[in-house]
């Protein structure tokens, strides 16, 4: 059965990783019961994406693929290439008024880079920029931007633990290419 599994993924254009019932969750609750309807690519059913067509990835990413995941994409959300977003995550690239909270104010984008991953739980609050290969801490809650990249985030507000080693780094890009 995993044989023409396979070859119905690669029909489909599905991802390998991904088991098959996760594709005919995301088919129920997107196409038939219209959670998520508008997202253009698989997510998780417990995932809450807000304007999709916000969103810009790159290469092999998939915002939502993860349980819990939620998205407010209203001013926009970059993703760089092959960077990758844990379960409970959340990306919150607009503020509600303080006053009236029916309001929602505008601002830049929220701007992930190459290799960045996203750890369980945390959260990435409007107009933050973190640079390739910037890993979050699981829990943490990102309220400024990293730019400059090759580190780990932790905490609550989010300062960097850890540089990493660029050259290291910039290997592996290269062969993702």
């Amino acid at each position: 059965m995993s044989g023409l599994t396979g070859i119905l993924k690669r029909i489909f254009g599905m991802r390998q990783e991904m088991s098959f019932g996760f594709y005919m969750t995301d088919f129920l609750f997107r196409r038939v019961l219209r959670n998520n309807a508008k997202t253009p690519w698989a997510v998780h059913h417990t995932t809450t994406i807000h304007c999709p067509e916000n969103i810009t990835k790159g290469k092999n990413v998939f915002p939502g693929d993860s349980p819990g995941v939620y998205i407010n994409a209203q001013n926009g959300i970059n993703i760089g290439a092959y960077s990758n977003i844990g379960p409970n995550v959340g990306l919150m690239s607009v503020n509600h008024d303080v006053i009236d909270n029916g309001k929602h104010h505008s601002g830049p984008p929220i701007e992930l880079g190459k290799f960045c991953w996203i750890g369980m739980g945390a959260l990435i609050l409007p107009g933050v920029q973190l640079g390739d290969f910037t890993t979050v801490g699981a829990g943490a809650v990102v309220t400024k931007s990293f730019p400059e990249g090759y580190c780990i985030l932790v905490g609550n507000p989010a300062r960097v633990l850890k540089y990493l080693n660029k050259e290291e780094c910039d290997a592996f890009a290269k062969t993702k290419k």
